[in-house]
């Protein structure tokens, strides 16, 4: 069995996995002009019906699950790297701590393009999990995940309203700093804009991920992906693939009745909204996730599925490299100190720019890959994880 960890199927199915989960957000990302909310005023009413379907239909689809999946990712990359050391007889942890470290750099250099912060720097926090839960039993870890997947901080703010209706949640004035980072970045200086992204820029991005559930599950993603790499569960056995059938199936069937209870506790207070209705919401968003990934592995045995979705493989295994890039590009294209082109592009335009950058992104990957092992930013990051010893 631990020869099949380095065969082909599993590491396409993960790439390509990988691949899908960064296309997914930077669809999401154009969308939203990269947290800068200038659209047109005066388009037709075609355009505007178009556009809101544009809308709707792309975060229903991606926005929370793309993110969960590359989330869900780095926890079972995690166990990869530390199956490896493992088999060597060395301890991953510290070098793991040394990885993100320098995960510290590369999530600065995206938030520095990337008004409102950046998921990077919630994964170098979160990552702490996976160190200390690194030496812990198969069931340790799968409780613990799913421990921080029931959302046990909302849960708290909810009970603790129920047994005193004065109970509020900390005001992390989350709203007043995208009020900020908006001014400065409509100001169009770009000096002020990357110094405003790398530091108010972050704080607000981790003070918006506590309001937003995000911390736990994201560290439930990372336990949840350990998890997988631990049992195998990616390799193409009859075994596994039963397996994601009933993922697909328990979580088909309960995602329709969690977004039902969702939007019915949404239309309560502003406190219920912010406690159970974040819980179901990060819920329903979880079922969706597994239908997708549960989907894309089952589709994925297909030959005529895998090859149309071979070009993912590619950008996946830059999927660093890719993420940071596509933020750059898109501050070029949409923010007032490069092109300006937000109050140019609604939703249906910044769909298809976004689809362009990810075609050139495709573009520069199979170049790129026809030459080296790993994306530019892969290899450095790589690199520096390995200083001082003699792996390379």
């Amino acid at each position: 069995m631990e020869q099949l960890i380095k065969k082909n199927p599993r590491i396409e199915v993960v790439d390509a996995l990988r691949g899908f989960a960064v296309m997914a957000i930077i669809l999401v990302h154009n969308l939203e002009h990269f947290i800068f909310p200038v659209y047109p005023t005066d388009s037709p009413t075609w355009l505007n019906i178009l556009d809101q379907g544009v809308l709707s239909g792309v975060f229903a689809l991606f926005a929370g699950k793309a993110y969960a999946i590359f989330a869900l990712l780095f926890g079972f990359t995690f166990y990869i790297q530390s199956n490896n050391q493992k088999k060597q007889g060395k301890d991953f942890g510290y070098r793991f701590l040394w990885r993100l470290v320098l995960l510290v750099g590369f999530a600065t250099l995206n938030a520095a393009f990337f008004p409102a912060g950046d998921v990077l720097l919630l994964f170098v926090v979160v990552g702490l999990v996976l160190f200390f839960t690194r030496n812990w039993s198969d069931k340790a870890i799968l409780i613990a995940a799913v421990i921080f997947l029931l959302q046990p901080v909302e849960w708290y703010h909810y009970i603790a309203n129920l047994i005193n209706p004065a109970h509020q949640l900390p005001d992390l004035k989350v709203g007043e700093m995208y009020a900020e980072v908006a001014d400065y970045t409509k100001a169009g200086n770009f000096w002020d804009f990357i110094w405003g992204n790398v530091t108010l820029g972050q704080k607000a991005s981790l003070l918006w991920a506590v309001n937003a559930g995000r911390f736990f599950q994201t560290a439930g993603l990372f336990l949840l992906g350990c998890y997988i790499g631990r049992k195998q569960l990616f390799i193409a056995t009859e075994k596994n693939l039963r397996f994601w059938i009933k993922v697909l199936i328990i979580s088909a069937i309960s995602f329709a009745p969690l977004y039902a209870l969702k939007e019915l506790v949404m239309k309560n207070d502003t406190i219920i909204q912010q406690t159970a209705g974040t819980a179901f919401d990060m819920w329903q968003k979880l079922a969706f996730t597994l239908v997708l990934m549960a989907s894309f592995i089952l589709l994925y045995q297909r030959e005529k599925f895998s090859k149309a979705v071979s070009n993912l493989r590619f950008y996946g295994k830059m999927s660093l490299t890719n993420y940071i890039t596509q933020s750059i590009i898109g501050a070029i294209i949409y923010f007032p100190f490069g092109l300006y082109l937000a109050p140019y592009c609604g939703y249906t335009i910044s769909l298809l720019i976004g689809f362009f950058v990810f075609l050139l992104q495709v573009k520069f990957c199979k170049w790129w890959l026809a030459k080296h092992k790993q994306g530019p930013l892969e290899y450095i990051w790589h690199r520096w994880t390995w200083v001082g010893t003699e792996k390379k």
